[in-house]
């Protein structure tokens, strides 16, 4: 039977039956007077020499509705990256035939502009997705050429423009009047992946209800079927008001600023595709600063903080409860999704598993200790409505060093 049960808060927008992508393509080209849509790409250069990337600008290059296509690159050394980044998107047109703007993040403009945010006292924090994506969103601003910002992420190796459409629709589309929306999707291949997600984020949420009792934040999170996804679109006047992290704590630091800033009726999910591969990140359970391994850390830290914010008290008596009560969820859970793989003739290594859990656990309990000896944490990124109050020359500098960027790469 179809899924077409709503089961949180939050509405889910399921994929019933075979898409008709043409409809939605014609439709949201329709839509593009009114509510134009910018596509952002945070992508690392060396993000250029896989088949990933390739495979998605092939797609984009089919794809007739987008006003403004941003890609954010990070980790190009010099202006011949840079320049070899431009030329793998050449082939992407937007509507009025204009042609997708690369920001080189690490050029010598950008890097200015960083020092001179740093110097007013607004930290743009380190190099990573999150200030990438962050970049951006301002230069979509500071365009005024989109009302609805998309991103979703450039290593997914089973990618079609469908997505895309899936994802744009609920924010492109007026009738619907939804502000933000969140993709979701099954990851399996010949057995199941999504660790952090099935293996720590979600027996988290549920083990700190049992602790908690309910929470509005917690039931909000609760009710997205893939809160780590990267993949959303929202309005630009969202992106303008929320403040995010620049860590692996990205996609919780979005959904917690959603919380705040939206009402829950102008929130959604949205079934995508029926299935999703990407990159998979190694463990690296002796590291804590590397893989999943610092991912958890990072997730857990921006859960705590945005938990505290709301009035939630975290001692390190309280820290142990919330860490048994984890890992008794989270080895239940594993159980559950042993005998899922067996009935589907997957295969399940339930030891890896276990290996999971424990260094999941172990990263809880770190990033809990360390919230506990510092409250404030990692800055925020400031939100661009906070830039523009401090700089209001700020974001026409970052348009104008965009495009200087791109006559010297011409």
């Amino acid at each position: 039977m179809t899924d077409f049960h709503q089961t949180g808060i939050i509405t889910a927008l399921h994929r019933l039956g075979p898409v008709d992508l043409p409809r939605l393509e014609r439709e949201l080209l329709s839509y593009a007077d009114d509510r134009p849509v910018a596509l952002v790409l945070p992508s690392l250069f060396s993000e250029t020499r896989g088949p990933a990337l390739k495979g998605i600008v092939a797609e984009l290059e089919r794809v007739p509705y987008l006003r403004q296509l941003v890609v954010s690159l990070s980790g190009a050394a010099d202006l011949d990256q840079f320049r070899t980044m431009r030329s793998l998107f050449s082939g992407v047109r937007c509507l009025d035939d204009s042609a997708p703007t690369v920001i080189w993040n690490d050029g010598p403009r950008l890097q200015g502009l960083l020092r001179k945010l740093r110097d007013e006292g607004l930290d743009p924090g380190p190099d990573g997705k999150g200030r990438a994506t962050w970049l951006a969103y301002g230069y979509v601003l500071a365009t005024h050429a989109s009302r609805v910002v998309v991103t979703h992420d450039c290593d997914i190796v089973t990618y079609r423009r469908e997505l895309l459409a899936r994802l744009c629709y609920p924010t492109a589309n007026p009738n619907m009047n939804y502000e933000f929306a969140k993709g979701y999707y099954s990851r399996v291949t010949d057995r199941l992946h999504g660790r952090v997600t099935r293996l720590f984020m979600m027996p988290l949420l549920r083990s700190m209800k049992s602790v908690l009792g309910p929470i509005p934040l917690l039931e909000y999170l609760e009710s997205f079927r893939y809160p780590l996804a990267g993949e959303c679109s929202m309005t630009t006047e969202l992106a303008r008001a929320n403040r995010i992290p620049a860590d692996w704590g990205l996609e919780v630091g979005v959904l917690a600023e959603v919380f705040r800033n939206c009402s829950l009726k102008r929130i959604c999910q949205v079934h995508l595709v029926e299935n999703y591969d990407h990159k998979h990140q190694r463990l690296s359970q002796d590291d804590a600063t590397r893989g999943l391994h610092r991912m958890v850390v990072d997730i857990a830290a921006a859960l705590i903080r945005n938990l505290a914010s709301y009035g939630v008290e975290f001692e390190a008596g309280f820290l142990h409860t919330i860490f048994t009560a984890y890992v008794r969820t989270a080895q239940d859970a594993i159980a559950s999704y042993s005998n899922d793989a067996k009935l589907n003739g997957l295969h399940f290594d339930r030891h890896a598993e276990e290996v999971a859990v424990e260094t999941f656990s172990g990263a809880l309990l770190a990033a809990g200790l360390g919230f506990v000896k510092d409250p404030r944490g990692a800055p925020q990124i400031p939100n661009w409505s906070r830039v523009a109050s401090a700089l209001p020359d700020f974001l026409d500098e970052l348009s104008c060093a965009v495009e200087e960027d791109a006559r010297e790469a011409s």
